[in-house]
């Protein structure tokens, strides 16, 4: 491969790894600001058979507020200039899917939902990280 054409796929790698980072952010923080906003009727689509009412809904904005920070936090590291760091932060950040899953599916929940959501949300978040923490040693070679 030539020079130039390494140096292409170079660069839309890493585009790719920025944009994948930017939506991986924005998703959470977009889905948080929904169970802060209106916790009662966004939490049906999380995959649990059945959520508290009343004051105990209170409890689901604190998920909202879980999700806002799973979001702002590889947004922040990669907006500084830190893409390592986001990758990192967003390959540890996968174990929140990944628990909502597991916790669906020992409550009884939608498999549906525990598999096309929450693991295929985890699945893509290691997928970006790890390009982001690939990118460096593309580059070198």
């Amino acid at each position: 491969m030539s020079v130039t054409a390494q140096a292409a796929t170079s660069s839309a790698r890493v585009r790719l790894a920025t944009v994948g980072t930017v939506l991986l952010g924005l998703f959470p923080l977009w889905f948080g600001l929904s169970y802060i906003l209106a916790p009662e009727s966004t939490a049906p689509s999380f995959g649990l058979p059945a959520w508290p009412h009343g004051d105990a809904a209170m409890f689901l904005i604190t998920k909202g507020i879980r999700d806002v920070v799973s979001g702002l936090v590889p947004l922040a590291l990669l907006l500084l200039g830190h893409r390592r760091a986001s990758g990192w932060a967003m390959l540890v950040t996968a174990l929140v899917p990944i628990g909502d899953a597991t916790t669906i599916l020992t409550h009884h929940g939608s498999a549906l939902t525990a598999f096309t959501i929450h693991f295929a949300t985890a699945a893509v978040m290691i997928a970006v990280a790890a390009l982001v923490l690939t990118e460096h040693r593309e580059a070198k070679n």
